[in-house]
């Protein structure tokens, strides 16, 4: 939980749970570390500070930032963990625990591309393969116009 009021700046207060998460082997070397886009969607800040927990764990030499790629744990040179999966399969995975757990109820909206786009740091045509995935397993439906829904319970694929 962040003091949003106390002394320390939220920056350093994401920077000390991410440590912690580093030091613990929830992020072991090689791992990326949340992006941008994951930080302000996960603890409500800003871009800018977001950006900011990026330069003081670089600092603090935790991590290192490569262009275009992200931000991984460990000193250059360390090997990164590969994705295994699809950034796309991912929010669709995502979304699907979401429905799983009564989040995303039957005949009700699931999160715009938009939104998908901003929680995950992805692209469009990111956002848009991961709904198509979606709708192809029966967990949504698509409304012209109007948006995509949570299929029923009935159309969900059986486990």
């Amino acid at each position: 939980m962040l003091d949003r009021y106390g002394p320390v700046p939220l920056y350093m207060q994401v920077a000390e749970i991410i440590e912690e998460q580093i030091a613990s082997g929830m992020l072991p070397a090689g791992e990326a570390v949340p992006s941008e886009a994951a930080l302000e969607a996960e603890y409500g800040i800003a871009r800018t500070t977001a950006r900011r927990v990026a330069r003081e764990l670089r600092q603090r030499q935790l991590v290192h930032t490569v262009q275009g790629e992200g931000t991984f744990v460990g000193l250059l040179g360390v090997p990164r963990v590969k994705e295994t999966r699809a950034v796309y399969v991912v929010i669709a995975n995502d979304i699907v625990a979401r429905i799983k757990r009564g989040e995303l109820r039957p005949n009700r909206a699931i999160p715009s591309e938009k939104t998908l786009m901003r929680r995950h740091g992805v692209a469009k045509v990111t956002a848009r393969k991961a709904v198509a995935h979606l709708r192809e397993q029966g967990w949504v439906f698509t409304v012209p116009y109007r948006g995509t829904y949570v299929s029923d319970p009935g159309a969900w694929p059986k486990e």
